[in-house]
């Protein structure tokens, strides 16, 4: 259930505060406040909730204020619940009337806070920030002529006789002058936020999924009503020590791994066995006296089984679809290339930036994919945002496939990067031209710099690179969350310039208005002048 009260109705003087406690308006969180579109967002949030049934939710500025202090502090849930209660600036960024000593929500709310907020309401988010950064779009007048135009049609449908073939073309030609032109700059990357899980290796998962499965003969054990009560026999002891004594080793070699990788296979294929046998014990549809997060385990552990067998027995490091984390089984693992990190577990996002320096997530993969593919939909996206095509794309090489270029230059978007095939010759018609090209292209590859510095202010001053949500959906809103940050720090200081700048006009306005002062020597020597003028003329 709803209960929307608006957030623009709070001063900060008007906040209750213990006696002799004073807050400044020039705080930071004082100022953040000032500048979020509270209703726009609440109105976005409220969209996930049902407006007349089940218990009253928690007022919206509390909730989307809560994700932002904890993603702008970098901190767990448990500690942003304890920094809310001891600090009343916080209070006061969430839309509490006064001060409190008691913790507004438990720490459990942000994770079905997260497990609410889609990447719909993410871009809803987007929408309101762009709106207040850059109220003058086109988007939305563009909509309404041509609601104009179709209500036109409708009523002069009748009217066939009036409207002839001049009028046609310079009906035209007049709505091919009111479309809006490509205007702005897209800025693309990809990069990976990723995953807060153990670095995977073959003999460590193999060793965790026998675990798993020694605890589920454990349970299955404990509250089975079979009349021989004995319990499977699982080696525990003996496969704990063949663990131990290769992973202890510096540098094992290869016959030695492989060899560890077999014993842990065998033990685990005979504890999945034993397994099997117990669950027959419940007909289908019987549920099973397992806790759920250890059911969604052994799920994975066949498939686990599977693919550690297929390599072992192919003598190979590869294979599709490869699991990387019992616990979280979507994980895949992505080769990036880079230098001190060749591969990287976690989701691989495409992200936007405009000129403003607004960073948007349009496309995350779980899986390995080019990040080339994903140019057409982020165009587009940027299209249905602001009205109107981006006048060029700045991007890596990796964006320049023959099919992406096709598809700007029908657009009659630039792609600011070097052409395809080999170069042209020469010549003393065309050396002015080459030139000029090369000249526009070398500062415009440099324009990339911002978006790989957005990507190293998520990861190094926010943690992009450790997320720590254990669901695919929660990862996705804690990826959004860190970007909503980011962007929100470019509606402070374009509100802190805008401000700077009124106050600059008002003073040069009042300075205007006011009567010009006349030096004090320069008044005597009028006075002087006068007083001569009339003894030589009266």
């Amino acid at each position: 259930m709803i209960r929307y009260v608006s957030q623009k109705q709070l001063p900060l003087e008007g906040f209750d505060t213990p006696p002799g406690m004073i807050l400044d308006p020039t705080n930071r969180w004082v100022k953040l406040r000032d500048c979020i579109p509270w209703d726009e967002l609440s109105e976005s949030y409220y969209k996930t909730l049902c407006s007349n049934l089940g218990r009253p939710a928690k007022d919206a500025g509390i909730v989307i204020g809560a994700v932002i202090i904890k993603h702008k502090l970098s901190v767990s849930d448990e500690e942003t619940v304890e920094q809310i209660r001891e600090n009343p600036y916080l209070q006061y960024f969430i839309g509490l009337k006064g001060f409190q000593a008691q913790a507004p929500f438990a720490s459990s709310l942000l994770v079905e806070i997260r497990k609410r907020m889609g990447q719909t309401v993410f871009d809803e988010f987007h929408e309101s920030i762009i709106e207040t950064v850059e109220p003058r779009r086109t988007k939305k007048s563009f909509k309404a002529s041509d609601d104009d135009n179709d209500g036109n049609d409708v009523s002069n449908s009748g009217d066939t006789g009036s409207n002839d073939a001049g009028t046609a073309m310079e009906a035209d030609q007049s709505l091919a002058d009111e479309l809006p032109r490509n205007h702005g700059k897209l800025i693309l990357d990809a990069t990976v936020a990723e995953q807060a899980i153990r670095y995977p290796t073959d003999l460590g998962l193999l060793n965790e999924a026998r675990e798993l499965s020694e605890r589920i003969i454990d349970e299955l054990h404990a509250k089975s009503n079979r009349a021989q009560k004995k319990k499977p026999r699982t080696y525990r002891e003996i496969a704990r020590k063949a663990y131990l004594s290769l992973v202890k080793l510096r540098r094992p070699s290869s016959r030695k791994r492989r060899a560890g990788i077999r014993q842990q296979l065998q033990f685990l294929q005979r504890n999945l066995k034993h397994i099997e046998e117990m669950l027959t014990e419940y007909p289908h549809g019987t549920p099973i006296p397992i806790p759920n997060g250890l059911l969604r385990r052994y799920w994975v552990l066949p498939h686990l089984y599977q693919q550690q067998y297929e390599m072992y027995k192919t003598n190979t490091r590869r294979c599709d679809d490869r699991i990387v984390s019992i616990s979280q089984p979507y994980i895949r693992p992505i080769i990036r290339g880079k230098q001190g990190r060749t591969v990287e577990f976690g989701a691989k996002i495409s992200v936007s930036l405009t000129g403003k320096g607004l960073a948007h997530v349009d496309k995350l993969h779980w899986d390995a994919q080019h990040e080339g593919h994903d140019l057409e939909a982020q165009v587009e996206a940027y299209k249905k945002r602001y009205g109107y095509y981006p006048e060029v794309v700045i991007a890596d090489t990796l964006y320049g496939s023959r099919d992406n270029r096709s598809y700007l230059a029908r657009n009659h978007i630039r792609f600011a990067g070097k052409p395809l095939g080999r170069p042209p010759k020469i010549t003393p018609e065309n050396k002015d031209e080459l030139m000029r090209m090369k000249a526009q292209r070398r500062p415009e590859y440099r324009e990339r710099i911002p978006i790989e510095g957005k990507f190293g202010q998520g990861k190094y001053g926010y943690r992009l690179n450790n997320i720590r949500a254990k669901r695919a959906d929660t990862s996705v809103a804690w990826i959004n969350s860190i970007f909503l940050v980011m962007n929100l720090l470019i509606l402070v200081r374009v509100f802190i310039c805008l401000r700077n700048l009124a106050a600059k006009i008002a003073s040069w306005v009042t300075k205007k208005s006011m009567p010009r002062e006349i030096p004090f020597a320069r008044a005597c020597q009028f006075s002087s002048n006068r007083n001569a003028y009339l003894a030589a003329h009266i």
